[in-house]
């Protein structure tokens, strides 16, 4: 049984649709529908709706009522907008949307086919699926980051993996749109590339997650923070998280033939 994941409001509150899911703006448009998987305070999903306009709706979910709570604060605003606390594992919605889209979200969820098989039968049928996740094992930092850094990040891969979170998610989202039955698939390479002090949002996941990470039993150096920080101020040139966006199209039924 996985654990539950709470993510850092601080993190998902500073990401926006056409920078931290950027290959989604495109295939948006007007009176479109969508349900947003995974959508934390919705800072991505009221871009979304930006992008459908009056005409459409957009539909934010996530298993976490506290997020939930501060999207439907944040955004109250927006009209074609609402949120409600729902896993997409559990999710049984039914050919109700043009679009059904989860960013950074299978990476958290133990069982990605049963999740993506929730967001397939929520879409109407030539209705697009988007996913954007991570390979966490080859994210890059230049130069090389402290030991300490380093000391925490092989705990926080190995936290994840015992709690059955896939770390190469990104690499293996072809082969789950594929087996899923999508059609037109199409992966692009996303990765998020910083060249300033972006990488510092690396000592808001230590705060985050630290605490969990060594209830688990997967310790790290305590220095991490102090020396991160350091290296962030002093010595830190740049950073490369790779992502990929996946995305297929829910097969239309086939017309029936007369004879």
């Amino acid at each position: 049984m996985s654990q539950f994941h709470q993510s850092d409001p601080r993190i998902l509150g500073r990401r926006t649709l056409e920078g931290s899911f950027r290959h989604l703006v495109a295939r948006l448009g007007p009176g479109m529908s969508v349900l947003d998987a995974g959508c934390g305070t919705g800072s991505i999903t009221a871009g979304m709706a930006r992008r459908v306009g009056a005409t459409g709706r957009v539909k934010g979910i996530d298993r976490d009522a506290a997020l939930i709570a501060i999207a439907r604060r944040d955004h109250r605003e927006q009209a074609n907008l609402s949120f409600d606390p729902c896993d997409i594992s559990e999710a049984n919605f039914e050919s109700e949307f043009d679009v059904v889209s989860a960013a950074r979200t299978l990476q958290w969820i133990g069982d990605p086919p049963a999740a993506l098989a929730n967001m397939v039968k929520a879409a109407k049928p030539g209705g697009l699926i988007a996913v954007l996740d991570y390979d966490h094992t080859t994210s890059l930092w230049i130069p090389a980051p402290p030991r300490s850094f380093q000391s925490f990040y092989h705990a926080f891969l190995d936290w994840r993996s015992a709690n059955g979170w896939d770390n190469r998610i990104a690499v293996h989202l072809r082969d789950l749109f594929e087996s899923a039955g999508l059609e037109n698939v199409e992966v692009l390479d996303s990765d998020e590339v910083y060249s300033d002090a972006g990488s510092e949002i690396w000592l808001k996941v230590i705060e985050s997650l630290g605490p969990a990470l060594r209830q688990g039993g997967f310790n790290f150096d305590p220095a991490v923070e102090v020396e991160y920080s350091r290296w962030l101020a002093e010595g830190f040139e740049g950073q490369v998280l790779s992502m990929k966006t996946a995305f297929g199209t829910k097969p239309k039924p086939l017309a029936p033939r007369y004879r």
